[in-house]
């Protein structure tokens, strides 16, 4: 099942001084929260000054995404000018606000309780050691990509990129024994290591 809308099409609630485009109600989500909300003018409140974790609101960590045009927010005591495109995150606890800075300006907010999405997958891990082994720096590859055995030991394809950044670094018994794991838990890794060239220092 999946659901779409797009954001001019989503109602406009006037609220007060504010407009509210109902996201979530529209397309049903309920693992997170999720709305939006509109400026017509430069100047104009798009999001209110408060602090989540106070009586009606339920905690969350939120973060903005500017949609359209352009905001100033206010995050604290820091001010943020935020054009089409940035993401503000910002923490329970801290009062946060933000104006039109242009006219037309949205902006998607997404909330939910800090820590209730779980740890990162796994391939967050080794996508972002992709860059350290495109430059051939397998020990800071090797660093980052380690960082998600906390949270899955026993991953297939994490051990195995870990299998090929050791033996690319000369680590050859740290090598197998991430393949070990990696033929353990997936079999498609034996495939992927019958050709891989990664793994040439293991033949």
């Amino acid at each position: 099942m999946s659901a779409h809308t797009h954001l001019d099409d989503l109602e406009r609630i006037r609220v007060g001084e504010l407009t509210w485009r109902p996201v979530r109600r529209a397309l049903g989500a309920t693992a997170f929260g999720v709305n939006a909300w509109t400026a017509d003018a430069a100047g104009d409140e798009v999001i209110e000054s408060h602090t989540e974790g106070t009586p009606g609101a339920p905690g969350h960590e939120e973060l903005y995404l500017v949609a359209a045009g352009r905001a100033t927010f206010t995050v604290g005591d820091e001010e943020i000018d935020a054009p089409a495109g940035t993401l503000v995150l910002v923490e329970v606890g801290t009062r946060r606000s933000a104006v039109a800075a242009e006219p037309g300006t949205t902006v998607v907010v997404i909330g939910g309780e800090p820590g209730a999405a779980g740890p990162g997958s796994a391939w967050e891990h080794y996508y972002s050691a992709q860059p350290a082994y495109d430059a051939g720096d397998y020990q800071k590859a090797i660093a980052i990509a380690s960082e998600g055995l906390r949270d899955w030991p026993d991953h297939g394809p994490l051990n195995y990129q870990l299998a090929c950044f050791h033996a690319l670094a000369g680590h050859l018994d740290e090598a197998r024994a991430h393949l070990d794991v990696a033929f353990a838990n997936d079999e498609r890794t034996r495939e992927w290591a019958a050709d891989d060239e990664d793994l040439a220092a293991l033949r």
